[in-house]
């Protein structure tokens, strides 16, 4: 691997990729499946799902349940995208478990002054319940998916991420679990750690794979950014 250069700044993703939401969210969407007067999520459509927005999550939910999403009036659309919320807010309220060295990566960071940004698809209402598990004085700032005019997979998110820490996305790297908050990183210029957790992330010309975060310091996230660059 290259010489690591400086590492000026960190983008991470939250579910999946610090804690273990994703169980979470199949809990949430399913009870949804169940509101919505339909079985629960195939395995497929489950995946479908992981690391997506509300509107994209949605309409898999609609699709399943037998409905076209485009055919749902407005009001009730809204109406049951609140629900999901309403109900994944309750089950992030009991807590939910770190993904192994997520922690350890967040104090690493911290106890070098190296800035970190929270990039997620999760609205804010819900990141902010997160907090309260991954500690707010480990983040210089959050960018939520009800923040940005296109979430994961577009580049916004990230391409946001970094500029409240004043760099460009190619002096980043981005830490993620899914196949779209890769492609989003990766849309958005930055060197991308991709940490699977539910889904197999396809390898890309700015991705470096590595099955856990169990190890991952500073100069190993810096090894990463160099690693990308070097291949031009």
């Amino acid at each position: 691997m290259p010489e690591p250069r400086a590492l000026r700044g960190v983008l991470l993703d939250m579910d999946g990729t610090l804690i273990d939401s994703e169980k979470v969210w199949e809990v949430a969407l399913n009870d949804l499946m169940k509101h919505l007067g339909a079985p629960p999520l195939s395995t497929e459509a489950r995946l479908e799902s992981v690391g997506g927005s509300l509107d994209s999550s949605l309409r898999i939910c609609f699709r399943e349940a037998g409905r076209d999403p485009a055919g749902v009036p407005a009001d009730e659309y809204r109406e049951t995208g609140e629900w999901l919320y309403d109900r994944a807010g309750e089950l992030f309220a009991h807590g939910v478990p770190w993904r192994p060295g997520a922690r350890e990566l967040l104090g690493a960071l911290r106890a070098e002054g190296i800035p970190a940004v929270l990039v997620t698809n999760t609205i804010r209402v819900l990141v902010e319940r997160a907090l309260e598990t991954l500690g707010r004085e480990h983040f210089a700032a959050v960018v939520p998916g009800d923040e940005v005019a296109e979430p994961k997979p577009g580049p916004e998110p990230y391409r946001r991420g970094a500029e409240l820490l004043g760099l460009d996305p190619g002096d980043c790297v981005a830490v993620e679990d899914s196949p779209t908050g890769a492609l989003s990183a990766e849309r958005a210029g930055c060197a991308v750690l991709v940490v699977p957790c539910e889904l197999a992330v396809p390898a890309g010309e700015r991705r470096v794979q590595r099955d856990s975060l169990d190890g991952v310091g500073p100069a190993e996230l810096a090894a990463v950014l160099a690693e990308v660059r070097a291949r031009g």
